[in-house]
Formats: structure tokens, sequence, C-alpha cells
């Protein structure tokens, strides 16, 4: 598999100094994706943002993993809600 839009969990971790076993944690609670490939945990570069979200709500903020989880499904319903809302708007203008 092509590594070019990859970027190494351990990589990620050493620059924002932060355990590997958080990512980890964060798969294994659905809240983002990550790669495998040769025994190497690989993140996609869309993931990253996220990733930076979340590694800033448990360390800084000192929120819990399944507080950070409960944040992240609010903001997921929220930014689906802006898009539902900016299609309303789209069509209502339609027909004004």
């Amino acid at each position: 598999m092509n590594t070019e839009n990859l970027v190494t969990a351990t990589d990620f971790c050493s620059c924002h100094h932060i355990d590997v076993s958080f990512i980890q944690s964060l798969s294994d609670y659905g809240l983002i994706e990550t790669t495998v490939i040769q025994q190497q945990v690989y993140l996609t570069t869309d993931e990253l943002e996220k990733l930076e979200l979340l590694v800033a709500l448990h360390y800084q903020m000192d929120i819990n993993l399944e507080g950070v989880q409960t944040i992240a499904h609010l903001l997921a319903q929220i930014r689906s809600l802006q898009q539902e809302m900016t299609v309303l708007r789209n069509r209502l203008s339609f027909y004004e």
C-alpha cells in the first residue's frame, strides 16, 4: 500500500509528546481510523485535524476519553445539522 498520504502514529505522538497508547485508545473508541501496514500504525492526513482536536481536549483540557467521545459525537451532530441547514436554505432561496 502507498504510504504517501499517511503519517506514522509514532511520528505524530513524538511531535505532540503523547503516548502511542492514546492513539490506540482513540481507535478502540471509534474516534479515529488507523491503518496498519507491516506492523506499523499509520494515520491518514484527513484524520490529523480531528486527532489534534482530540489530543487538545484530553491533554490540555484534561477531559477523560468518555468525555472526549461525547464531545466528538456532539461535534459530528452539529456539523451534520449545519450541512442540513445549508441544504434547506438553498432550497428555500430557490423558491423565493
